[in-house]
C-alpha cells in the first residue's frame, strides 16, 4: 500500500507530518509513504530519523498552499501544489489513497476536478468518526458543503450508512437527522423535507436526533449539512477538552488534590484518549472516485499516523467501490409520478 501524504499541510508541517510517515513505516510492514512538498524541507526532516529509507520517497512541489487563500484561485493558480500533486498520484495510481491536514476546501475542490464523484454522488461529503458512550458513530457532512439540499442529505446518509456498516462493521447501522427536536414537524425546511425523503429509504432511519443526544450511543450515523457539521464537530472537540481541564483544575484546588490525582490519574487518560481526535487522525471525503483523507488543521504526529492508517484501511477495502455499489442497491427516493401532469 501506497499513501501519498500533503507533507506541507498543517499547522505544524512539515515537522509533524514526516514525523507521523516515519512513525508510520516503522510501525507497519507494508504500507509505504510519499512525502510530497518543499523537497529540501523534508529531507532536512528526515535528516536524522531512523525509518527504512525504501519506504519512504520524496516528490517535490513548488507551490504550498495556505489556510487563508482562496479556494478557486488555488485551484486555478497552484498546479505544482502539494494538494495537487499528492491527488493526480491517486487519479494517475502512482498512490493508494490521499492525506492532508491542509486545506480542506481546496483538498475538495482539487479531488472533484482531479477525480470525480461515485456514480449516484453530486457532492462529497467529510464523514467523522466521533465518540459515544456506547461505541462511536460518524458524523456527515462534517464540513466539505457548506449548502446543501435535501436530496444531498440523502446521498449523505447512504454514503455514511455505507462507510458506517463496512468500515466500523456496525450491522444495520441507525441512521439520524441533526435537528433541533425529535419529531417531524421540527427543524427548516431542509431537515423536514429530508426527513420525508428518509423515510421512503431501505434505510434504518430512526428520525430527528437532537445535539444533546449525539454522544449517547442511540444512533451510528449522523445526517447535516457540512456548516452544522463543522460547528457540532468543533464544539465536541473544544468541550471535552475544557472539561479535561476544569476536572484537573478543580483537582488541584482542593486539599487532597495530589492524592485524589493519583486514582483518578487512569481515569482521566482513558477519558483523553477517547475524545482526544488525535485518535480519530482523519476523516475519508467520501463519494469520490478515489481515498482521500481529511486531517485536522493543528495535527500531530499522531494524528497524522492514525489518518495514514485510516487511509489504508479504506482503500484495501475499497469503500469508494462499496459506496457506489451500495447507492445502486439501496432504495433512493421515489421521484414523484408526473404522468398525467399539466406542468
Amino acid at each position: 500500500m501506497k499513501i501519498a501524504l500533503d507533507a506541507m499541510g498543517g499547522d505544524h508541517a512539515p515537522e509533524v507530518t514526516v514525523e507521523g510517515a516515519v512513525e508510520t513505516v516503522n510501525g507497519t510492514d507494508d504500507l509505504d509513504v510519499i512525502l510530497i512538498g518543499d523537497g529540501e524541507r523534508i529531507a532536512d526532516e528526515l535528516k536524522n530519523k531512523k525509518y527504512p529509507a525504501e519506504r519512504i520517497s520524496i516528490i517535490h512541489a513548488s507551490q504550498t498552499v495556505t489556510m487563508d487563500e482562496s479556494i478557486s484561485l488555488a485551484i486555478r493558480r497552484k498546479k505544482d501544489s502539494s494538494i495537487r500533486r499528492g491527488i493526480e498520484m491517486v487519479r494517475d495510481n502512482g498512490a493508494d489513497a490521499f492525506v492532508s491536514a491542509g486545506h480542506s476546501g481546496v483538498v475538495m475542490g482539487t479531488a472533484l476536478l482531479l477525480l470525480g464523484t461515485s456514480e449516484g454522488v453530486d457532492r462529497p461529503a467529510i464523514a467523522a468518526t466521533m465518540p459515544t458512550l456506547k461505541g462511536r458513530f460518524v458524523l456527515i457532512d462534517a464540513g466539505a458543503n457548506v449548502d446543501t439540499g435535501p436530496e444531498n442529505l440523502v446521498q449523505f446518509a447512504l454514503m455514511g450508512n455505507a462507510y458506517c456498516k463496512n468500515v466500523l462493521a456496525v450491522h444495520n447501522p441507525r441512521v439520524g437527522l441533526l435537528s433541533i427536536g425529535e419529531e417531524d414537524i421540527k427543524g427548516n425546511e431542509l431537515t423536514k423535507e429530508t426527513f420525508g425523503l428518509l423515510k421512503k429509504t431501505s434505510l434504518n432511519f430512526v428520525g430527528n436526533i437532537e445535539g444533546k443526544d449525539l454522544f449517547h450511543g442511540d444512533v451510528d450515523v449522523v445526517v447535516c449539512d457540512g456548516f452544522i457539521g463543522n460547528i457540532a464537530l468543533k464544539i465536541s472537540e473544544g468541550l471535552a477538552e475544557s472539561i479535561l481541564k476544569m476536572l484537573k483544575r478543580e483537582i488541584a484546588s482542593v486539599a487532597t488534590g495530589r492524592l485524589a490525582y493519583m486514582f483518578l490519574k487512569p481515569a482521566l487518560k482513558n477519558f483523553k484518549k477517547k475524545t482526544d481526535y488525535a485518535e480519530y487522525g482523519g476523516a475519508p471525503l467520501l463519494g469520490l472516485n478515489g481515498t482521500c483523507i481529511i486531517s485536522h488543521g493543528r495535527s500531530t504526529s499522531k494524528a497524522i499516523r492514525n489518518a495514514l492508517k485510516t487511509a489504508d484501511i479504506a482503500s484495501s477495502l475499497g469503500v469508494d467501490r462499496i459506496i457506489s455499489q451500495e447507492l445502486k442497491e439501496l432504495k433512493r427516493p421515489k421521484a414523484p409520478d408526473l404522468a398525467g401532469s399539466t406542468v
